[in-house]
């Protein structure tokens, strides 16, 4: 039972992200500011979407999102608003653009890395009894009777 209203607890503080008054009437239009509002970062909050945090600025940018969309901004026209006054930080999705190649290519080239460093672990050949040569017998016995 503590687990269940521990983990609701958890989830509740984005339920109270948006205030009722800063939302459109018509569902159509809410719903497409919540769909541009999702490719929006939370300045504040780092991996949040606008909509997902409570902080002032998320609330500032969804008032932003607003008010293009009601001034008749295309969504991409609204994302080119705010990525210009932000940078492409802002974006959940940045673009890939010569200076964001590190971004996009380090998690592939961290994987292939530890793929072959894996590769090459496994192929390592191992010392077992059957592969030492007789002197290393010899040594590994009297090594044993010492130890007697």
């Amino acid at each position: 039972m503590r687990t269940l209203i521990l983990l609701l607890l958890l989830l509740a503080p984005p339920a109270f992200a948006l205030d009722p008054g800063e939302m459109f009437a018509d569902p159509a239009l809410e719903e497409r500011a919540r769909a541009v509002g999702r490719d929006l970062r939370c300045l504040k909050c780092r991996n949040q979407s606008i909509f997902d945090s409570n902080a002032g600025i998320a609330k500032d940018l969804r008032v932003v999102v607003r008010e293009r969309i009601a001034a008749g901004d295309s969504d991409r026209e609204i994302l080119a608003y705010v990525q210009d006054r932000f940078g492409d930080y802002v974006l959940l999705k940045p673009p890939v653009a010569a200076h964001t190649y590190a971004l996009w290519l380090t998690p592939p080239a961290l994987v292939l890395i530890a793929g072959l460093a894996f590769a090459a672990y496994m192929r390592k050949p191992r010392r077992t009894p059957e592969t030492l040569s007789d002197e290393d017998r010899t040594a590994a016995r009297a090594l044993l009777k010492e130890t007697r």
